[in-house]
């Protein structure tokens, strides 16, 4: 039988390094684990069973040949807007797809790393919300509390891994769509400089504000997915300086000066931070503190960032919603969003992707005073399932920005930020905090949220095995 939870990513790579297991123990008790929550959790929108349990296969007989990769064995799940070979990449929308050719390069990078590819996750419609659900899969539930949502748009990744169902997942990030669900779901989530983990056969996802990042339960973890997942295509437009985020873990990062903001940037429609998540964050300023670094009040200067936003976001869902074949079938929602998409693709696109040199300028001068910032990653505990999902676009933006206003602006940017856990609020919910510092500070943060983990212990904390078996909604 297998263990109710995966082992993590790093005592994975040990334990087959030692011989202590196969990887085709480990990719079948992932496998048995996917099954009996998927009526349940429904995180998954593709299971590649057959074709895992193949690449655990010959995984095993490099292991036993002597050879050793980063991930040689492991499996790990990818989100569904993410190129696999040989299977459809839907992002959450109902049709028909056809398989793809071709593996993404993330992907192509995780199998020369070793893993084994166990699925694609759930996705809400071309990943816009802080939801996962809709009418081509259902709704994916959070293991914590099933009748709330893990959050959006990685939410069935988020799901899957806070679940134990696998050890690590990758996801996507254009309004913070890693950072939101794993902090409703009390997961460490990175979002890492534009370009680290390539987007291609996109050079740049949603006008450049979507990158690839990773979920885990541990730092360690999500640092070696990134580190295993990064790199470029040679035709990629975005090419950071080569780092290894690994190494910064269990690192002393110094005495830092770090700004508490709890103040949401600009935003069209009101937002306010809920008094329990503020007094989660506020706990880990205190910690931070503890731990000698400088902790003090202070915003960056976000302006009217939020207009550099919506045309980059909306041209991206015009762009999308042209290369689907049925989109009579898309959300009415997505549709609106596209409709605005055409109206802003010419002199305010331009001018929004004109503005980043100067708004990196201004910010870069915010972190010429403070080494990285900590603030909420949302403003509230993550609402209920079906909550949002009716609602009309008005409506439904007014909820986004309501309970998730902190995330966005450092996709406009496109500089690193990581999800912490903070705690629970009410029955059990889980709300977290996110580090987010300058261009390539991956290293910073990461350095930052393992002293924290090292103090905290998060990892040590599981959702009741009942809600994850059962996804009863009153759990």
């Amino acid at each position: 039988m297998p263990s109710d939870r995966s082992p993590g990513l790093a005592e994975s790579v040990r334990a087959l390094a030692a011989g202590e297991m196969t990887s085709r123990q480990l990719v079948q008790d992932c496998l048995e684990r996917i099954g009996s929550t998927q009526g349940s959790l429904n995180a998954f929108r593709i299971v590649r069973a057959s074709a895992a349990l193949a690449e655990a296969d010959a995984a095993d007989r490099e292991l036993a040949a002597g050879v050793r990769r980063p991930l040689l064995g492991v499996p790990v799940a990818v989100k569904d807007d993410t190129d696999v070979a040989g299977e459809p990449t839907a992002f959450g929308c109902r049709g028909d797809f056809p398989p793809v050719a071709e593996d993404g390069e993330a992907v192509r990078r995780l199998r020369a790393a070793g893993a084994v590819i166990i699925g694609k996750t759930n996705t809400c419609e071309l990943g816009q919300w802080p939801f996962t659900e809709g009418p081509a899969f259902g709704a994916t539930r959070n293991p914590w509390q099933p009748g709330h949502t893990p959050g959006g748009s990685s939410g069935g990744s988020a799901a899957a891994v806070a679940a134990g169902l696998v050890p690590a997942a990758l996801g996507s990030d254009g309004a913070g769509s890693v950072r939101i669900p794993a902090s409703w779901t009390h997961l460490v989530g990175i979002k890492p400089q534009r370009g680290r983990i390539s987007t291609w056969p996109r050079g740049e996802s949603f006008q450049g504000i979507t990158v690839n990042g990773t979920l885990a339960r541990t730092v360690a973890d999500a640092a070696l997915l990134l580190d295993a997942a990064s790199g470029n295509h040679p035709q990629d437009p975005h090419r950071p300086q080569e780092l290894t985020t690994s190494d910064a873990v269990g690192r002393d990062p110094g005495r830092l000066r770090i700004a508490l903001s709890l103040k949401p940037p600009f935003t069209a429609l009101p937002a306010r931070l809920q008094p329990d998540v503020r007094a989660r964050v506020l706990e880990l300023a205190e910690k931070l503190a503890a731990l000698g670094h400088t902790v003090e009040e202070a915003d960056p200067p976000y302006g009217r960032i939020g207009l550099t936003f919506v045309p980059r976001a909306t041209v991206g869902i015009a762009e999308r919603v042209r290369e689907t074949a049925q989109p009579a079938l898309l959300d009415r929602r997505t549709l609106e969003a596209a409709r605005l998409g055409r109206l802003l693709g010419g002199a305010p696109l331009r001018a929004a992707r004109r503005a980043e040199t100067a708004l990196r300028h201004r910010f870069g001068g915010f972190f010429a005073s403070y080494d990285a910032v900590l603030a909420p990653t949302t403003a509230t505990p993550p609402p209920r399932v079906g909550a949002l999902l009716e609602l009309g676009q008005f409506a439904t933006d007014r909820a986004m920005i309501a309970a998730c206003p902190y995330a966005w602006p450092w996709n406009v940017l496109g500089w690193p930020g990581v999800n912490v856990p903070a705690g629970f609020v009410g029955d059990g919910l889980p709300v977290g905090a996110q580090l987010l510092g300058p261009a390539d500070s991956e290293p910073l943060l990461v350095s930052v949220a393992a002293q924290l983990e090292a103090e905290l212990r998060w990892h040590e904390h599981w959702p009741p095995a009942r809600a994850v078996v059962t996804g009863s909604p009153a759990a």
